[in-house]
């Protein structure tokens, strides 16, 4: 018996031995081993969803597309202006540290699992992945400003850890920047701060990602919720929060958030019933424009206007313009009377008057740029209008 059991096992060797290496069918090659990548804990569990069920539920709301090297990402049927992720929704604070609350039904997905990436010709698409996170952002403040974005594909979850921070510099297009005092706000979108003024923010912000795992949870504490204290003048209520046991809108109430959260497994068999390639997609985003669906009706039920809309824009840039001026001179101010002789005082001011000129600058140049973008989006509804009447 003992002879045939080592004739086996050499006959093993021999075949492993024999094993012709296949290349990866794609041009990019295999993805990278990353060593620590993804919690292991968050995959040994039993679920009786994979990821095909991220396939079924989102597909009557978008498109699914197959784009290496991210394989298949989804592009929601969106129409609402100026959409970006984590803009209809609200953020409360939960045991998991900000927690984003959507207003979508189909929120639960792409805002708790997964990455958002950008692309000229998809627009927003959204990466699937098996670990749930309260946010899966990173964040931005300053003495004015909190600000977001949605974390890309190449922002990775490291066992044990997390994510703490990004190797690399986000787009200055992907932030979401609202002034502080809004951040509690239920109807946050109304104070996104247009994205012309993002790159002047930028320079005025510091950045912090710091998503941790504590006790198997991964919890998002990347803004102090002192600082949130501060800058609201409001108390924070710490939201319990719960598993919902079907899909839903996240609900907010008392002290408790409801959120669906299933356990998701990976299968890497499973795929969408329908899949596009990227140049199908397009054109079908093109022509189609992307029809507006039932659940893109939100709670607080408003139709504006483009020109209502435009005047809003400009609102919130010119007022984040001005409170910027004030406060570099209100730090002027405080700046002269810590100084002791006249030519450090005469220093002080022809710094931060040179500072002030240089914004003031950089506040020409938005306003430029959002009035050029108002003029294209408005004469783009008049060609519709023409078309139609045709």
């Amino acid at each position: 018996m003992k002879k045939y059991y080592w004739l086996i096992l050499l006959g093993v060797i021999l075949t492993a031995a024999c094993i012709i290496y296949v290349p990866y069918p794609s041009e990019e090659g295999p993805p990278p081993e990353e060593e620590g990548y993804y919690e292991e804990d968050y995959e040994r569990y039993d679920s009786r969803l994979d990821v095909s069920h991220f396939y079924d539920y989102l597909s009557p709301y978008g498109i699914w597309a197959y784009y290496p090297p991210h394989g298949y990402v989804w592009v929601p049927r969106v129409t609402r202006y100026g959409w970006r992720p984590y803009t209809h929704g609200r953020w409360v604070w939960t045991d998991y540290g900000w927690t984003w609350a959507s207003y979508y039904k189909w929120g639960w997905a792409p805002f708790h699992y997964g990455r958002w990436g950008w692309d000229n010709d998809l627009g927003w698409f959204w990466m699937p992945d098996t670990v749930w996170g309260p946010a899966w952002v990173t964040w931005r403040r300053s003495n004015l400003y909190i600000g977001w974005a949605p974390l890309p594909p190449q922002a990775h979850f490291v066992v044990g850890v997390g994510i703490t921070s990004l190797p690399f510099l986000l787009p200055g297009s992907s932030w979401v920047f609202i002034e502080g005092r809004y951040f509690l706000n239920t109807n946050i979108h109304r104070y996104v701060i247009p994205f012309e003024r993002n790159m002047t923010i930028i320079n005025y912000t510091i950045m912090r990602t710091n998503i941790i795992v504590r006790n198997r949870r991964v919890i998002n504490r990347g803004i102090d919720i002192d600082r949130i204290r501060q800058v609201t003048k409001q108390r924070i209520t710490t939201y319990e929060l719960r598993e919902a046991r079907r899909p839903q809108t996240s609900k907010v109430r008392m002290d408790q958030i409801e959120v669906y959260k299933p356990s998701i497994s990976k299968n890497q068999m499973a795929k969408p019933k329908t899949v596009l390639d990227k140049k199908e997609a397009k054109q079908k985003i093109s022509t189609e424009a992307i029809r507006k669906t039932e659940e893109e009706t939100l709670p607080y039920r408003e139709e504006i206007q483009l020109e209502d809309v435009h005047k809003r824009e400009k609102r919130l840039l010119e007022r984040s313009q001005e409170e910027e001026v004030k406060e570099l001179e209100e730090e002027l101010e405080e700046e002269k009377k810590t100084t002791k002789s006249t030519s450090e005082k005469e220093k002080v001011e022809k710094e931060y008057k040179e500072k002030i000129v240089k914004l003031k600058k950089d506040h020409d140049t938005e306003k430029s740029q959002i009035n050029k973008r108002h003029k294209k989006e408005t004469e783009k509804v008049k060609k519709r209008k023409i078309k139609k009447k045709k």
